[in-house]
């Protein structure tokens, strides 16, 4: 093994060992459903002409936008892009599952707790977090509201 091999391979055990640290930091802060929904979240990005959206940013600085498709006051698709930390994109991840097959009404009465309870809980400082995504739910529905009412009106 050459002086270049060797130092790749050094490296490469150290941010292993980096990497370990950091994970193993996250499992005693994080449940494993939250860690889980964080590292691989479901409903990111966005709908071609969604039937209801919203942008909002959160008092820490993040910001979450959510996407809808109504089908029949049914919610039948949502999506979610955040640029917030782990535990914003496990919220936002969450939500967008739990609207999935709710009517409009249904959805309105999702609450932060609700998204908790999936998540197994988060640290004190991260509960914004479910809060911004239940928030940004309930503007995209506000929105999906105003449009469907405008429809109504032709």
């Amino acid at each position: 093994m050459d002086v270049a091999e060797r130092e790749f391979s050094d490296l490469d055990e150290l941010v292993r060992g980096i990497e370990e640290r950091i994970r193993k930091e996250e499992r005693e802060i994080y449940t494993e459903r939250t860690l889980a929904e964080a590292y691989n979240p479901r409903n990111v990005g966005e709908l071609g002409n969604p039937d209801g959206a919203a942008r909002v940013t959160g008092p820490c600085g993040d910001t979450m936008q959510i996407h809808l498709r109504v089908d029949n006051g049914i919610i039948v698709a949502s999506k979610f892009i955040t640029d917030g930390c782990g535990a914003s994109i496990a919220c936002g991840s969450v939500v967008t599952e739990l609207v999935k097959g709710k009517t409009v009404e249904e959805a309105f009465a999702i609450e932060d707790k609700d998204i908790l309870s999936v998540l197994g809980g988060l640290p004190e400082e991260n509960i914004h977090c479910a809060m911004l995504a239940v928030e940004t739910l309930r503007a995209a529905l506000e929105d999906y509201k105003s449009k469907d009412k405008e429809v109504m009106k032709v």
